[in-house]
């Protein structure tokens, strides 16, 4: 997936860098501390995972380890992540500053695990709700910007891309299909919070200052 009208500076941001290099991080102590002679080898995945509410397991930190812990047997997971964290991230962070961005990030992911553990049975890791939340936000402050998407040979504008992933989610949140097993109402949740700040925060720079 890539820009086609325009492209982000090959340098990253500090925030975008940061949160990169923590999961990044987090990844590879995921990959060590696997031990087979246990019940659950991947107790340390289990351990950052979220747990539905009423769940015995849940406990609230998990709020916060599970945006940073991603499949420790997919590659793909963290990668697909990670590169869209950079690809949104980057250009939002440029807009909004270090701290407005690290706000926004850290809320989507919030109202990601919280949607996903109060309306959802199973355990959820993954930084895939805030990013859907930069994704929305994206979309919305550049709804025209246009992407290709591997394997379609034609451009997708921001604003499409954002609600064909939206519709999937709502189709996969209501609808179980066997073997699926992304978290689809954290991925709504993030979007909403993504899209009503994105929103918020558009409208109060449009206020006029009084002085």
């Amino acid at each position: 997936m890539a820009f086609n009208s325009f492209q982000p500076s090959q340098s990253s941001t500090p925030v975008v860098l940061n949160l990169i290099i923590i999961n990044s991080l987090v990844y590879l102590a995921q990959r060590v501390l696997v031990d087979d002679s246990q019940i659950d080898p991947y107790w340390f995945t289990s351990f950052l995972a979220l747990y539905p509410f009423h769940h015995p397991l849940f406990e609230p930190y998990q709020l916060i380890t599970n945006m940073f812990a991603h499949s420790p047997v997919n590659f793909l997971h963290i990668l697909f992540n990670m590169y869209s964290l950079w690809l949104f991230g980057t250009v939002l962070e440029r807009k909004w500053g270090t701290k407005k961005f690290l706000i926004f990030y850290f809320a989507c992911g919030l109202a990601a695990g919280i949607t996903q553990m109060f309306l959802s049975s199973h355990s959820a890791i993954g930084a895939s709700g805030a990013v859907m939340g930069l994704l929305a936000a994206f979309a919305f402050t550049f709804p025209n910007v246009q992407f290709f998407i591997i394997p379609f040979p034609f451009p997708i504008k921001a604003k499409w891309l954002a609600i064909i992933f939206a519709a999937i989610d709502i189709f996969g949140g209501f609808f179980v299909i066997k073997g699926d097993s992304i978290a689809h109402f954290a991925h709504l949740g993030g979007l909403v919070m993504g899209l009503i700040l994105a929103f918020i925060w558009k409208q109060n720079k449009k206020k006029p200052t009084y002085f």
